[in-house]
């Protein structure tokens, strides 16, 4: 027997518990990190859009579906537009960047994976955030564009107006470029 040789791609055991164990704290790590995470409170600005846009704010947590949001949202709206008293969240489509977005994504989906939009990311809540990804004078505008809370029915009436002409559904693998000829379709 020489024991200089190497064994360790022999099976060992007490090595195969070790790494199960291993293994398992770092899920429950990843668990905890993942739940502070979804926990954390973002601002998101927001308008009710009929044509005109009523921008609000509202602190919601990162694991906040979309469908939760708009129940919130609906719920302040409500008291300044009577349109909205019987409007439900399924009623009411959730527009970021021209982007029509599901109802079942959670803000951590966005933030997590940095989703790009037409103009970048969808949603940026930490200090690079405040660096530009892309260098271009037309989006550093300052404030990023409020999300836009439309009714279904005022977005099937008006869907061949500007701006509800450029809206489109959000397709999470697909590449969103802003083309020189994107004003040629108004």
């Amino acid at each position: 027997m020489d024991p200089s040789v190497d064994t360790s791609f022999l099976p060992d055991r007490e090595r195969e518990l070790e790494t199960i164990k291993k293994k398992e704290e770092l899920v429950k790590e990843w668990r905890e990190l993942q739940d502070k995470e979804k926990n954390d409170l973002i601002n998101i600005s927001y308008c009710y859009w009929d044509g005109s846009a009523h921008r609000k704010d509202m602190k919601v947590k990162k694991g906040d579906t979309i469908s939760q949001f708009i129940t919130r949202a609906l719920e302040v709206l409500r008291k300044e537009f009577s349109e909205l008293k019987t409007a439900g969240s399924d009623n009411v489509m959730f527009i970021k960047e021209d982007l029509i977005i599901p109802h079942f994504y959670t803000f951590l989906d966005f933030v997590a994976t940095r989703m790009m939009g037409k103009t970048g990311p969808l949603w940026i809540f930490d200090a690079i955030g405040e660096i530009r990804l892309r260098q271009d004078a037309a989006l550093d505008a300052g404030e990023p564009h409020p999300v836009k809370l439309v009714l279904r029915s005022w977005y099937e009436k008006n869907k061949h107006i500007y701006p509800a002409s450029r809206w489109e559904a959000f397709v999470p693998k697909k590449e969103y470029r802003r083309t020189c000829d994107d004003l040629s379709d108004i």
